[in-house]
């Protein structure tokens, strides 16, 4: 079956050019398909905007308006972009493990910064995390920590007096608690919450390669370095807190994929370990509860529940202490729902943001992903029916954590609770799709590689993104 052969890559060598030819031409198929997709979201949105004014977004289906301009990154962003694909494939290939983890974290920090630049130090770092909608604001409210806490879910609301900032509402107060402990260490202000969420937001890519060794194999996981690197969602983990909430829900998962394959010394540890960081990350952000998915297919792939325990432990601690503390995370939901619909999300129409948000998706993870994605959805059934019977390989293994993702990436889009701004809100689940690209042919990885970082750099380039 050609769908096992896609996913296997074992197939006869006679029949290797004829089902490559196919294959290419079904991954620029689906490459064409997203080009697409994002060409309607843009013109209908653009249309509904200028009729109705119900999306609230300049340029649809991104937070962004058009504005063609260069920046103090552009000449750093080009040459990494260069450098990437030119020497990204080979040495992914052939430098130590360790050392290409490190290689992986400079780059893709290189990356990050360098595309955060093109606007500029003040509005692409220093200034993001610092306007009137953002945590930094609500800083000074945070003296008493206990009574901001135990008063937290006063503040919901718009109408009362007092109301948090737009973010501080939208969030668990554990992201907001987070600048309050930089500030109170002496690293406040916008500058040093830019750096935080870069360095942090940039490390998701040795999460992301760790995972993907353990849960496959490490020759996947190279092949995959590269455009790890080059994600185009790039453009938003350098200038909104949802990089640093993606690296806190990536390393949950990749010490999990640790602890469930054995592949540390200590699994017990990295079990609990992954089990506090998932517990952070449903207190940096109400929809990160999401990550239970590809959590459970981490312990599903190697037909484990042994880190179950030590995880369940460590996830209660972050609950428990802001409980104990007089938050309380259900109550905050719900208000969080009603505040939702009483601004933007009560007017802005579900029936163009269900299928424009994967818009959104499709510039946020990039034309090789979709066409890995593509790959991985093809042998499916191959790989489910392999895992129920004992004989699964790591291609379809790795396949199998990429639609789990999807999976949770869709039940994110169909909750109505993300219309628009999913370009930096979905970061945490697109991450997973990104590993999908170690499944092209390795012969049209410098293209794929090519496509893309041309999208990012056009991106930011051609638009004032929001975030």
């Amino acid at each position: 079956m050609k769908t096992e052969e896609h996913i296997t890559g074992n197939h006869p060598a006679g029949q290797r050019t004829a089902i490559d030819g196919t294959g290419r031409r079904r991954d620029l198929i689906a490459a064409a398909a997203g080009v697409l997709l994002v060409t309607v979201a843009v013109f209908v949105g653009r249309r509904i905007e200028d009729t109705d004014g119900t999306l609230f977004v300049d340029w649809p289906p991104l937070l962004a308006s058009w504005d063609p301009h260069l920046g103090p990154g552009t000449p750093a962003a080009l040459a990494v972009a260069a450098a990437v694909v030119a020497h990204g494939p080979p040495l992914a290939d052939r430098l130590p493990w360790r050392g290409l983890l490190a290689t992986a974290w400079a780059a893709s920090l290189a990356w990050i910064v360098s595309l955060a630049m093109i606007d500029g130090w003040d509005r692409g770092i220093a200034e993001r995390l610092n306007t009137k909608h953002e945590y930094l604001r609500a800083v000074a409210r945070f003296d008493d920590i206990g009574a901001a806490l135990r008063g937290f879910n006063d503040h919901i609301l718009v109408g009362p007096p007092g109301n948090w900032p737009t973010h501080v509402a939208g969030h668990p107060p554990g992201a907001t608690l987070t600048f309050v402990v930089l500030d109170r260490i002496g690293l406040g202000g916008g500058a040093w919450a830019g750096v935080w969420c870069i360095v942090l937001g940039s490390s998701m890519t040795i999460a992301a390669l760790v995972t993907v060794r353990a849960l496959s194999e490490e020759r996947l996981a190279r092949r995959a370095a590269p455009f790890l690197v080059l994600a185009p969602m790039a453009v938003w983990t350098g200038t909104s807190a949802d990089g640093y909430f993606a690296a806190v829900a990536a390393w949950s998962i990749a010490l999990l994929a640790l602890a469930a394959t054995r592949s540390t010394r200590l699994p017990a540890t990295a079990a609990l370990a992954s089990g506090l960081l998932y517990g952070l990350t449903c207190y940096l952000s109400y929809g990160l509860t999401l990550i239970a998915v590809p959590l459970l297919a981490v312990l599903v792939l190697p037909r484990t529940a042994r880190p179950l325990l030590p995880f369940l432990l460590g996830a209660l601690v972050v609950p428990l202490a802001f409980t104990v503390a007089g938050y309380n995370w259900w109550e905050a939901y719900h208000l969080l729902v009603t505040r939702y619909y009483q601004g933007a999300g009560g007017i802005r129409p579900y029936s163009y943001w269900i299928w424009a948000n994967l818009a959104c998706a499709t510039l946020v993870s990039g034309l090789a992903t979709l066409a890995g994605l593509r790959r991985a959805s093809a042998g499916a059934p191959a790989a489910l029916h392999a895992l129920r019977t004992h004989t699964t390989t790591p291609r379809r293994r790795l396949a199998l954590l990429t639609l789990t993702a999807l999976l949770a990436l869709l039940v994110a889009d169909l909750s109505g609770m993300s219309k628009a701004e999913t370009e930096r809100i979905w970061q945490p689940f697109v991450l997973w799709l990104l590993p999908s690209t170690a499944l092209l042919p390795p012969h049209a990885r410098r293209g794929w590689l090519s496509a893309q970082a041309a999208l990012p750099l056009l991106v930011n380039h051609l638009l004032r993104t929001g975030w």
